[in-house]
């Protein structure tokens, strides 16, 4: 069942619901894990997105909801406040699946507990994963290792980085440059590209927000996910992920193809981050190592539920489980995931993976040898067919969409 309900503020009192249920906050596949994880335990599951998504069609999702924005933080935040007193959602468990969102929760986490349990946290923790600038400068003061990264306040700035080249280009926050642009990063070979990638950046962000950094060796294989559920910067159940595909094939805005690995390191220097920022919640770490030192730099932290979170169910650390059940003060027990196992999202993986194949860098029995790892694809599932559907279905839909929303930006 899909309702289209629009923003507005409405003081009216809420009462205990019966049940306590969760809201989810972003429909694609990240929050359809999300739906399947609580869904199949019983747990009422409601769906809130500004575009038709596939979670709606899910068994699991008692409801989905429509709403007309979800990007703006004010506006995401009246439209889950007048979702909750609308559908009598007090104390129910509010759960973010995109960046924006984060943020919006964050910052406005006193308004929002006024009617939800909110398992976004503080935003004196959440900071250090919103800005890279900030993410950096707290890894740098922990010493853990980041690739090389310069800011050019001005073109005439760019001048001191030209031997620096070749540099990737991207957003210290990511929301505003990749709804615009579709990319999360962009390469820069030649002064000249240096230049035009810098000024068509400068069009869509700040130029403090504007991050060239040195480009690491490798592809998605030598990237690296620490994936945890914290309490307090200390993890209370882990799962460490190689990302053997993705697409674009050098700065993969999302993974095709996940497989649990085994990392001390990458535990180390995630748990020293964590406890660092005092963090509490879902969370994925990304590096990437390099070839060149052999040491894993920190990428990215994303403190919500991540692209292939879903893995964690087929490894026994089903993330958003354990968020929700610990939030209501269930018992939970701590786990932690073994090596070998697989995620795929099909319909992104078959095409990366016969461009890697005509690339030469996968070969056919290496991809077919890897799907027999995969326990988790993204989207399908026989128990609940009909989102795989659906994605096919909505798929001119959303691009449509996608294409329209950065005309407009």
């Amino acid at each position: 069942m899909i309702e289209h309900i629009r923003s507005q503020e409405v003081d009216a009192p809420i009462e205990a619901a019966p049940s306590v249920g969760a809201l989810v906050v972003g429909g694609d596949h990240p929050g359809l894990g999300v739906v399947r994880s609580l869904g199949r335990r019983g747990v009422p599951v409601y769906v809130l997105d500004d575009q038709r998504c596939i979670s709606s069609w899910s068994r699991y999702a008692t409801r989905a909801i429509q709403v007309d924005n979800i990007l703006d933080e004010r506006k995401t935040v009246d439209a889950v406040l007048e979702v909750g007193r609308r559908f009598n959602l007090k104390g129910w468990i509010l759960i973010a699946t995109r960046d924006e969102t984060v943020a919006a929760f964050s910052r406005y986490r006193t308004k929002l507990a006024d009617i939800f349990t909110v398992t976004t946290d503080e935003w004196e923790s959440i900071q250090w994963a919103w800005d890279k600038n900030k993410t950096y400068e707290l890894a740098a003061k922990l010493e853990i290792p980041c690739p090389k990264t310069f800011n050019a306040l001005t073109a005439d700035d760019l001048r001191s980085l030209y031997s620096h080249l070749p540099l990737a280009i991207k957003p210290a926050i990511r929301e505003n440059f990749f709804y615009a642009t579709g990319a999360k990063a962009w390469r820069a070979n030649t002064i000249e590209q240096l230049h035009l990638l810098y000024e068509r950046a400068a069009r869509q962000i700040k130029p403090n927000e504007i991050l060239l950094q040195e480009i690491i060796p490798g592809d998605g294989r030598e990237q690296y996910s620490y994936c945890a559920y914290v309490r307090n910067g200390r993890p209370h159940s882990t799962l460490t992920a190689r990302r053997l595909r993705q697409h674009p094939r050098e700065f993969g805005r999302a993974a095709t193809y996940v497989e649990t690995t085994e990392s001390p390191i990458v535990e180390e220097l995630s748990e020293r981050f964590l406890r660092a920022m005092n963090y509490n919640g879902l969370v994925e770490i990304e590096y990437k190592r390099d070839a060149r030192d052999n040491k894993f730099k920190l990428l990215d932290v994303n403190a919500r539920a991540w692209g292939f979170h879903s893995l964690g169910s087929a490894c026994g650390v089903d993330f958003t489980y354990l968020l929700y059940a610990d939030q209501l003060g269930l018992p939970i027990q701590s786990a932690r995931a073994g090596a070998g196992v697989g995620w795929v999202r099909l319909l992104t993986d078959i095409p990366t993976a016969i461009l890697d194949i005509a690339h030469g860098s996968l070969s056919l029995g290496t991809y077919i040898k890897s799907l027999r790892s995969a326990r988790v694809e993204s989207v399908f599932s026989w128990k609940d067919p009909l989102p795989s559907m659906a994605e096919v279905v909505l798929l001119p839909y959303l691009v449509a969409k996608k294409f329209s929303s950065r005309r407009q930006d």
